[in-house]
């Protein structure tokens, strides 16, 4: 993908094809997991997408509706009871990090205090474990009490490892290992088709700015 195609990740009518450029982009270019193993193989390009003309059944043949569990143990199919027309802000975390991921979800945290009330309730935040033999859904409950972020609009995500590792797989992320999973965030108008990567060090202030135009609906939808 060319430099012109990653900077119309956040305009109008981006199409699937262009999203999963985009995930290929953040699978090859990922952050280390800071203070984590050192780096394993590098991360394989993601399949090709099923296009079949409806940009709506085009997402869901993407992200697949793999059945995952939440935090308090609800079985949830990835892109109908996740992703659909939803405005999201999706990362990936493991409860036994004791780096990236406290630091990250507490960041997300003040980025949903930043927002606001009314644009916070607009926006789903989606953690999906990397580390799905030991993140049962109790665990995840556990993880998200300790971080002050377990409530309304926010599910943290885990399930049988073949299941999870499609759905990571087709978020950009190929993981030997729960640590080498990438920080970056990736933010998203579903119904619009509008997708967006976020270094995780950007101020909240920026981020939830960032959401906040994902969160406008497009003209004529």
């Amino acid at each position: 993908m060319t430099t012109t195609s990653t900077r119309r990740l956040g305009m109008r009518g981006l199409d699937w094809l262009t999203l999963v450029g985009c995930l290929w982009i953040l699978a090859s270019v990922a952050m280390a997991h800071e203070d984590h193993a050192s780096a394993g193989p590098a991360p394989q390009p993601a399949p090709q997408p099923m296009v079949s003309g409806g940009g709506t059944r085009d997402a869901q043949a993407w992200f697949t509706d793999t059945v995952l569990k939440d935090q308090d143990g609800r079985e949830l199919r990835f892109y109908s009871d996740v992703l659909k027309d939803k405005v999201v802000m999706l990362n990936v975390i493991f409860t036994h990090c004791n780096d990236a991921c406290p630091l990250i979800t507490r960041k997300l945290r003040e980025v949903r205090e930043a927002m606001g009330p009314e644009l916070a309730s607009q926006v789903t935040f989606v953690s999906v474990s990397s580390d799905p033999l030991n993140d049962t859904p109790a665990a995840l409950k556990a993880f998200a009490r300790k971080q002050g972020v377990d409530g309304p609009n926010w599910l943290f995500l885990t399930g049988d490892k073949a299941n999870v590792d499609l759905v990571l797989g087709r978020l950009g992320q190929f993981l030997p290992s729960p640590e080498q999973h990438s920080t970056q965030l990736i933010a998203g108008d579903v119904a619009g088709k509008r997708w967006s990567k976020i270094r995780p060090d950007a101020p909240p202030t920026a981020i939830a700015q960032r959401m906040q135009l994902l969160a406008q609906p497009l003209a004529g939808r």
